[in-house]
């Protein structure tokens, strides 16, 4: 059988892509590519609009009628006419799209999604919020990207206080503690900034080779990305540990523009006056071997985010047994419990569809119940020291994740999949070629 995956980036174009919109479906489209090639032969889209449709009528034309898989956003969906497409999304709304804007009817996902009969998302949430929108039996599967397996061999070095250990990256890393904040406070930073940055950096000498030990947390997440609500994370730290020296934050920024993302970082480090707990800044991609060594190195992940799709980071940092400090919302509803994470409590709020430039008050998402993340850092710092605590829950967290994203739960679900789009050759599409679309005006009444 043969499987076309396609993602707006590649190998040959996600360095120079990093954080920018869509640059995650590379990640998720990789995972899934080894449980993939179990099923058939996978054939790598670069172009969809160019490349799709011909390499299918090839496949068909070989007796091949094969599947299309488009890791993207549900409005970019390319459909090519002779094998079946399934869209493969993360969402993290309660709501999805369903209007039409700048008169491009694909922004509606309810006629994208019914056009092609079937998707995949990453978890039970966009499952159900899918399905209130196009009916109860719209086949959509929760399948998450399978990062169980690679990650879990580093359960072993699992542990809450972790021992002197040297690291080395290969990427820009900026130690907080060193240096001077005076430029990026205030109207200085404009000014002062970008060059007491470059003279920051051009000070290191790559690779870069840190000391770190004691209490750990690591965080991955675009910096640009408002939804990440990394302002909370940060300053709660701060403030949870302003006189604990063996406190670290590591935080990992993934996007090509690393000046803006680490002024961005430095500029609200520098208000809040002088502390003894640790941060680091780590900009640029990372080798395999050393974002392992930086998970093996972790005792938390943390993730204040107001909505997740599945969040790749957080589920390799768990499969690894790294308990979490995380909200229970969204694709975390699927993971995060009370013995394998210290929960943030969050409250819903209005708010509008990230590519919608109307923003127009259409679905909600999370807001962070501050004081429970400063509860839940000194808390978990508590629990590092508490050798028996931390292996129940390094053990519940790495049980979590081979339920939410093991091998055999993925082939499983994809096995479901492939059943089903062979059904759908064999019958005959309604004339419309349109499925019922449910009212959703319950749905957004009372956000609008």
């Amino acid at each position: 059988m043969l499987i076309l995956a396609y993602s707006s980036y590649n190998a040959g174009t996600i360095d120079t892509n990093y954080g920018r919109p869509e640059y995650s479906y590379w990640f998720v489209r990789k995972a899934f590519s080894r449980i993939l090639e179990r099923f058939g032969v996978v054939i790598p889209i670069g172009d969809a609009e160019r490349d799709v449709e011909a390499v299918a009528q090839n496949a068909a034309a070989q007796g091949d009628r094969g599947i299309y898989l488009s890791f993207d956003s549900v409005y970019k969906t390319v459909f090519p006419k002779t094998c079946p497409t399934v869209p493969v999304f993360a969402w993290e709304f309660d709501t999805i799209p369903h209007e039409v804007w700048d008169d491009e009817p694909r922004h509606d996902w309810t006629m994208v999604l019914a056009k092609a009969g079937c998707a995949i998302t990453h978890s039970s949430f966009t499952v159900g919020v899918v399905r209130r929108a196009l009916g109860d039996d719209f086949p959509i599967w929760s399948i998450p990207a399978p990062v169980y397996a690679g990650a879990v061999r580093h359960l072993s070095s699992a542990r809450g206080y972790q021992p002197p250990t040297e690291l080395k990256f290969s990427a820009t890393v900026i130690d907080v503690n060193t240096i001077d904040l005076g430029p990026y406070i205030y109207q200085r930073k404009d000014r002062d900034g970008p060059a007491a940055l470059q003279s920051e950096i051009a000070k290191l000498k790559m690779p870069t080779r840190i000391s770190i030990h004691g209490v750990v947390y690591s965080s991955v997440f675009n910096p640009l990305d408002g939804r990440k609500n990394w302002n909370d994370m940060l300053m709660g730290f701060i403030r949870a540990f302003r006189n604990t020296p063996d406190a670290t934050l590591i935080l990992k920024l993934t996007h090509v523009d690393g000046a803006d993302a680490l002024m961005r970082l430095l500029s609200d480090v520098a208000k809040v006056g002088p502390f003894r707990c640790r941060i680091l800044l780590i900009h640029g991609m990372l080798p395999q071997d050393e974002y392992d060594a930086l998970m093996a190195a972790t005792s938390y992940g943390v993730n204040t985010s107001n909505g997740e799709g599945q969040c790749l980071p957080l589920m390799e940092y768990m499969s690894a047994g790294r308990p979490a400090i995380s909200p229970r919302h969204t694709a975390m509803l699927d993971y995060i419990t009370d013995e394998n994470a210290f929960v943030l409590r969050t409250t819903e709020e209005p708010t509008w569809w990230p590519h919608d430039p109307r923003r127009a008050l259409r679905c909600r998402r999370n807001r962070l119940d501050f004081p429970t993340l400063l509860e839940a850092y000194r808390k978990s710092y508590e629990v590092a020291s508490n050798g028996a605590t931390y292996a129940r829950m390094s053990a519940a967290a790495t049980e979590a994740q081979r339920l939410y994203c093991g091998d055999d739960v993925v082939m499983a679900r994809f096995a479901e999949v492939l059943n089903h789009t062979a059904g759908m050759a064999k019958q005959p599409k309604p004339a419309s070629g349109k499925r019922s679309v449910r009212s959703r005006t319950h749905e957004a009444a009372d956000v609008v």
